[in-house]
Formats: structure tokens, sequence, C-alpha cells
């Protein structure tokens, strides 16, 4: 076989112009996506909002320690933290970087910080974003504002920055992590082995995806279920989000 044969260029061909029987990815159209900024995602429920240690901070630490709190932290990087003060040290700093972009999920009723999230690994060029970095505290956890939240940071990074790839990754022992993601319509991908050591720890990682052209569904089922005609008079769900998405 010729050198040219081997290569999969064709005889004759223009250097560097790849033959026909060679696979390749379809065409992307558009420039790059915009990188996150600090602005506010206002929800009827909760608000995205960049994170201010000075006004976060002490709710957050409150809700985030004492008794009963310490599995909250078990599968973030960061330990729970000996008082309020290094927590407000950490959150600081953590504050200032622009990848991971740190938000605080706050209550629309009163203001006060409930959660975090962050916008982390952004790749522009390739439109690939990742949430993560999140912290729930029971006051958030499993209220129309926990799903909320994430639609809010879904729908911009699809809608108002142009990613076409949405990631979401998780510790692979981390099952309220991984239902989470798979309600909320991502998909599993696959698992990528002895990923990282967190805490002196070996780390498995389970990864999923949401990609724009699965996005309008996502949508439309996250509205469904955020509409207020699917709780009743106790605030109780009507319909599962993922019910709402399998039948549209």
């Amino acid at each position: 076989m010729s050198q040219q044969a081997a290569s999969g260029i064709r005889s004759g061909a223009v250097p560097g112009e790849v033959a026909d029987a060679v696979p390749l990815g379809a065409p992307v159209e558009g420039g790059p996506a915009r990188r996150p900024a600090p602005v506010t995602l206002q929800g009827r429920h909760v608000a995205i909002v960049p994170f201010d240690a000075d006004r976060h901070a002490a709710s957050l630490y409150a809700l985030s320690h004492g008794p009963g709190k310490e599995a909250l932290w078990a599968y973030l990087s960061a330990a729970p933290f000996p008082d309020e003060a290094a927590f407000t040290r950490f959150y600081a700093e953590a504050a200032t970087k622009a990848d991971p972009l740190l938000f605080a999920i706050v209550e629309a009723a009163t203001g006060r910080a409930v959660g975090h999230a962050t916008y982390m690994r952004i790749e522009p060029a390739h439109r690939v974003i990742e949430v993560g970095n999140i912290l729930y505290t029971p006051a958030l956890q499993r209220t129309p504002g926990a799903t909320e939240a994430m639609y809010l940071m879904a729908r911009h990074a699809f809608e108002d920055l142009g990613y076409r790839r949405y990631e979401w990754k998780c510790n692979a022992l981390n099952a309220p992590s991984r239902r989470a993601a798979e309600r909320l319509g991502f998909s599993y991908e696959g698992l990528f082995r002895q990923h990282m050591i967190i805490k002196g720890l070996s780390r498995d990682t389970a990864w999923y995806a949401l990609l724009d052209h699965e996005w309008p569904c996502a949508r439309a089922a996250f509205e469904a279920w955020l509409d207020p005609a699917n709780f009743d008079a106790e605030g109780r769900q009507k319909q599962r989000l993922e019910d709402i998405r399998a039948a549209l």
C-alpha cells in the first residue's frame, strides 16, 4: 500500500485534503460562546446572584453547619469549616475567581442565601460549560426553588451565552447527585475511573451532559413542572419532572 493510501489522502489531492471515506464530525455553525459574567438570574422562588461574602456567608454558614449537617460537605472539595470566620474567608476568596464562577442561591421572598452553585470548566471555544460545586442546604432541598435554580442556570448557559454542551459531574458514589442529574434531564455518559483525589480519597467520576438540541424539551418540562398549577394547596407536585419530560 502506498504512503498516500495509508494516510487516507487521495492520489492527486491537494496536500492536507482528507479523503471522502474518512469519517468527520458535522460542521458547527457560529463562533465561540460567551464567557459567563456575575449577573442576576431572577426566578419566582429563588434568584441566582453573584456571591458576596458580606451578604451571603453568615446565612449560608448557619444553614450548612451544625449537628446533622456534616453530610452536606461529604462530596464537596471543601470540608466543613471550624467557624464562620474561616467559612467567610474561604468564600470571599472563591468569589474572586472567574472559573469556577460562584453564585449564591437566594430565596426570592427573604433574600437569604440558601445554597450556592458555580459555572466551571468553562470552554467558550468549544461551547462547553459545567454546573458544579453545588451546595443545597436543608432550607433549599426538595423545594420548587431547588429545581428552579438549575433551570435558571441551564437556560442562561444555552440561551444567553450560546453553549452547546452543559455538563454535570459528580462522585460516582454520590447517589443523590446522580439521581438529581437524571431527574433534571442530563444523560449519563460514562464513568471516569480514579479521576480525582478529593480529601485524600480516590474518586471515580460519573459524567452527565445536556446538549443544546435537547434543551427545548428540557426547558418545556421545567416550565410545566414549575407552573403553579402543577402544585396542590399543600405545595405537593401533581406531576414529576421526569414524567412531564417523557410525555413531551
